[in-house]
Parts: structure tokens; sequence; C-alpha cells
């Protein structure tokens, strides 16, 4: 699901986002040219071009799609990530196809991906054929604005289908219709041709295919990984649905407890609670995983950010364990190793975006809660074992806060006698939170001062912020949470991250381990991901946690500078230029401060750190870092390029 088990890890590097760092924005309005004629009128400041009549403009619709893309489908993205925009452009499809299904029609979709060019067939009751031009061309167009014939659809905007028409190179619709058919062809938004006639042997269905636009995608892959995973959340979201891929089936017979089962497996600590209704459908469990793991929907849409609705699980949870066992538990110790799933249906959802990653409607919150507080109760006295193990975890939960308490206030004490002497952190002015550009808000975990220095001097001093580690971390696999405190580097960066109690608390919107690309760099890099994935798993669930890309060689000449992230490259780079000197980057400490800021400004490469499902993540950090020497240096052996 997006952001959710079944990522996998692109090893693609990617921009994370295109819209730079949050440094002071550029304008699109030209400025006079250098020399005599820039006149400069009082005060020093340049003459900006004439501004009347002729500089206001007026775009069609599908033009401000092409021209404004990142408000309609979130980022671009290159494909490495499972929210790049080719995906969005599939989702967005797949969609119209789910709403039927939800409505009673259809209960098979097919989905289609070969040479470039995606396909979805679904066996619903198929656009009106006198509106099929319209539904995939024109703006706030649609059938879901009415509540009769889509009561619970995902796209309310009349939008979705028609920026995929706009976003793509060839885009063809085809709605079967008792009998009949209609067809649509066009490029990057515009007709190309149109065309209807009889269709007995087709059944009722529509029928969309597209090939995303060079033009505004540029180079970019696709990951089968990606597309199956999001068919999951399909089949999981509409039990009984069927959908086909790549020779697959995704079905789904029990819903939310299957998507938790994948996701968890043996690691539940007792058989998942789980309740369906018309219109809210959950499931819950415990693992000895620390922190809390949600995921949530709103009509099929998956809410990263979540919302209303998984704030109102929270609460309903803690209500309905403190019910049961007639006590005042606090949340943290009722929810932590909590892994959950909720999904709403709502007639009218309210999202902070076209991309919807995030629920508002406040009215839902108290019968969420209240049906949440009603299924844990219910659940618990008919499952008395399942009763005793969360007990037995919120027990342990108390235990370990209160240890943790007394092991906190000493590391907080010493910390405070050494900050002066330890200035590790290079902190920013702008964090996560603090509007635009604290959504840009970066921090750099590096090893050493050397490379350290180099990015102080070439950083966004409003976004960007460093903190360098002395050396190679703890390993802090199979470690208790509260060895954290008793290691002041790794405390130190804690409090610096704001994770000590969370993510809620998370300062920036992105973490970056920027290591040294040697055996070193990896292992450090490796060491910093077993710390996270074991004590703060929700924060790399919800993709903050990012690797830098920075280049091995510099190929130049005299005319020429190439920037090379790998020997690929470099051999290229070496082929095309004249005379060209190379060097071999050992560390980012050799790297200048004015070549590092081009590597972490807007254009920076991030790879993000994404996980399959929970449930592998213990085992393959058993085998990297735990003590199956023999085994871990047979498989390093056999792989060994």
């Amino acid at each position: 699901m997006a952001k959710k088990a079944g990522h996998t890890t692109s090893a693609a590097p990617k921009n994370a986002d295109k819209k730079g760092t949050g440094g002071p924005a550029t304008t699109g309005v030209s400025r006079a040219g250098s020399g005599a004629s820039a006149k400069k009128p009082a005060g020093g400041r340049r003459r900006s071009a004439t501004y009347d009549e002729t500089a206001v403009k007026t775009l069609s619709s599908l033009e401000h799609i092409r021209l404004r893309t990142g408000m309609y489908i979130g980022r671009l993205g290159d494909g490495s990530d499972v929210d790049d925009g080719v995906y969005i452009l599939l989702k967005e499809v797949i969609d119209n196809s789910v709403d039927e299904y939800i409505m009673g029609h259809g209960g098979r979709i097919l989905v289609r991906y070969k040479d470039g060019v995606f396909a979805v067939r679904d066996f619903g009751r198929g656009i009106p054929l006198g509106k099929v031009v319209e539904c995939v061309s024109t703006i706030n167009t649609g059938a879901k604005y009415n509540d009769d014939v889509f009561q619970f659809s995902v796209g309310l905007n009349g939008v979705g289908t028609k920026a995929v028409n706009a976003l793509s190179d060839h885009f063809r619709v085809v709605s079967f219709r008792e009998g009949t058919y209609k067809e649509a062809v066009f490029s990057r938004g515009e007709m190309v041709s149109e065309r209807s006639g009889n269709s007995s042997k087709e059944k009722d269905g529509t029928y969309v295919e597209f090939r995303p636009d060079s033009e505004i995608f540029g180079e970019y892959g696709v990951s089968l990984d990606f597309v199956e995973q999001r068919l999951w959340n399909y089949a999981y979201l509409n039990s009984g649905l069927t959908l086909e891929f790549a020779g697959r089936r995704f079905y789904s017979r029990d819903g939310l407890r299957d998507l938790l089962d994948a996701e968890v497996g043996d690691e539940a600590l007792y058989e998942i609670a789980y309740r369906r209704e018309e219109h809210l459908e959950f499931a819950i469990t415990h693992t000895d995983n620390y922190g809390e793991s949600y995921f949530s929907f709103v009509n099929g849409q998956y809410t990263s950010d979540g919302g209303t609705h998984q704030s109102a699980f929270r609460e309903g949870i803690l209500k309905g364990v403190n019910e049961f066992y007639r006590k005042s538990f606090g949340g943290s110790d009722v929810r932590d190793g909590v892994v959950g799933v909720i999904a709403v249906k709502l007639r009218t959802p309210m999202f902070e975006s076209q991309t919807k990653n995030k629920l508002g409607n406040t009215e839902i919150r108290s019968w969420v809660a209240n049906t949440v507080k009603s299924g844990v109760v219910d659940f618990l006295h008919k499952n008395p074992k399942a009763a005793e193990k969360v007990a037995d975890k919120i027990q342990r939960n108390e235990r370990l806060r209160k240890e943790l308490t007394a092991v906190r206030n000493q590391a907080r004490d010493a910390a405070k006698k050494v900050a002066l002497k330890v200035p590790n952190l290079k902190d920013c002015k702008y964090h996560l939170g603090d509007g635009e550009r604290g959504e840009h808000s970066t921090i750099f975990i590096t090893e050493g001062q050397s490379a350290s220095g180099s990015m102080v001097s070439s950083r966004d001093v409003y976004t960007q912020a460093i903190f360098s580690l002395r050396g190679k971390p703890q390993n802090m696999f199979a470690k208790r949470r509260v060895e954290i405190y008793k290691n002041e580097e790794l405390y130190n960066m804690t409090v610096g991250l704001g994770i000590e109690n969370g993510i809620a608390d998370l300062r920036y919107a992105r973490i970056v381990v920027a290591t040294d690309a040697d055996h070193d760099g990896f292992h450090i890099r490796n060491l910093l991901l077993t710390f996270f994935l074991s004590f703060y798993e929700d924060v790399v669930l919800a993709n903050h946690v990012f690797i830098l890309e920075t280049p091995l060689f510099r190929v130049r000449n005299k005319k020429e500078t190439r920037y090379c992230y790998s020997v690929g490259e470099k051999d290229i780079a070496v082929e095309e230029l004249a005379s060209p000197e190379v060097t071999r980057f050992k560390g980012l400490g050799e790297i200048s401060p004015s070549e590092f800021g081009r590597f972490i400004g807007p254009d920076m490469r991030l790879m993000p750190v994404t996980i399959r499902s929970i449930k592998g993540v213990h085992d393959t950090l058993s085998f990297f870092m735990g003590k199956n020497t023999p085994q871990r240096r047979g498989y390093i052996m056999e792989n060994l390029v």
C-alpha cells in the first residue's frame, strides 16, 4: 500500500520531490538585461517586465494541468517511489473501476502494462456513450457529484481521468453499453479521433489505455512491485473484488483482516481483532515492535498522513481497553506496539489536497471512536486469551516506560552538561509543521567533521540541518530501548530528530543518511537503518528516511564538468569528453563546499528507505546485523562481485 507493507526498496536514485529545499522562491518574471540598458529604479532594484493586460493569461483546464502538474497528481518522480506520478495516473483510472464495484457493478478488473502503455478494463456499467468525451476531457464533469449514482467514491472533483488524459501522449477510452460502444482517442488532452458502433461480443464496461507523456515525466521506470502493491490494496479494501495483472490474481475474502495478517504475520501477539460494518472496517493487533503503526483509508484512498479517522481510531482503542479492564491506562502504554488498519466510507470526504493524503472531516470523530471502542470491548470479551496477552503487553509497556523515565532523566542531565562540548547538531530555522518551508526541512546524518564541514558551508540554513556522528554508532539490533539513553550520541540524535516520544514530534520532513560510498560508509548506513527499524519503525513507514546519493566520480576538461554516480556513467563521460581528467571521490569530505551545494540542492538524489512488510524486518536485520556470522559470511562470499 502507499507507504505500508508491500513497499520495495528501489535501487534507482530519485528526486524525493522537485520543489527544491525551501530556499528563496524564484519568480517567472523576466528581468532587464545587464549593462547600460538595465536601468535600476531608486533603491537599487531592477525594473521588472511590463505588467499590463498582455501579461495576464487564461489557460484551458487541460493546459493548466500540464503546466501545474503537481497540483493534480503530486510529485512527478521517476518511478522509483510508490507515490510517483506514473502510479498516480494508474490509480486514477483504477479508482473509477473500483467505484463501479462499490456501487454493485462488475466484480473483475483487468490491468495490463506493456511497452510503456497501461490498460485497465472493468465490467461495470460503462460511461454513458453520449458523455464519453466530456468525462475524460472536461474538468468538473462526471457522475460522482450525484450521490444516487456514486455514494462513496474517492474522485469527487471531476479531475482524475482528465489529468491522466492531459498528461499522456496517448490516451484511449472505450465504453461498452448494451451492445454498442463509443471510442475516443486523445494526445496530450487534444482529441485525435472518435468513433462508435456495435459491440455485441463485448460485455458492458469501460476500457482505458494511456502512455505517460515523456515531455512531462522525462525518463522514468515502472516497478511492477509497486503496481502489485496497489492492486493488493484494492483487493483488501474491496473484499470479493478480483483484479488481474501480469498473470496474477489479487483477491481477498476477509478484507482488512487479510491485510493486517499479510502485514504482521506471526509477529502478532494474539488473534487479530476485526470488525466490519457498512461504513467502517478495522483490524487491530499488537506486536513486540516499538511505536504505533496505522494504515488508514477513506473510500479506498490510502491517507498516508492520517487525519481525523486515524486519530479517532487511536482514541477508540484506548477507550475500549480502559473500559474492558476498568482501568485508566495511559495512551502510550496501551498503544505501544499496536498495528492497526481502518477504512471508512464517507459521502462527502474533505481532504487537504487533490492528492487526498489527509482527511479533515471532524464530524466523524465521535462515530469512529465509539464504534472502535465498542469493537475492542466486544473482541476482548469474546477472546479471553487475547485479553490476557493485551494485559501482559500493557504491563510490560508500563514497566518499560518507568525504566525509560529514570534513565531518560539521567541522560537529560548528562546532555545538559555536555551540550556545549559536543556541538554535533547544526540546526535549521524551519521545521516540520512550520508551513511550506517546514515541508522541505531536512536533516543530514553524516560521519565526521570533514563531511559535515562541506555540508555546513553549502547547506540552506533555513531548511537543512546537519547531525555529525563521531564514528560508527552502536549496533542496536536486539537491544532494549533503554540502551538508547545509555548511549550519549544516539540519545542526542534522537532528541535532535524529535522522535524521543514517537513520530508525532518529528522535527524534520526528511531524515537523510549521508555516508561515504565505501565499506565503512555502507556499514554506518546499515547501523543507522538498524537503529530506525528497531526503535522507530513508524518513521520509516511514513517515508521520512532517505539515503543521499552523491557522485563517485568527477570527469572534466576545460569546457565541461560532469558528475557521475556509477562506473557506467563515468565511462560514458570519459568517451564523450576530450582529454578528460577523472577524480574518484573516496569520501564526502573530498567534495568541496562549492561542489557539494549542487548535490544537496533542489536536484539532490535521494533514495527512499522502504520495507516490504513489517513481519520481514526482524528476519532481515537478524541476518545482516545479528550474530549469524557463518551464514552471513557464506552469503557474502557467494554474492561477492
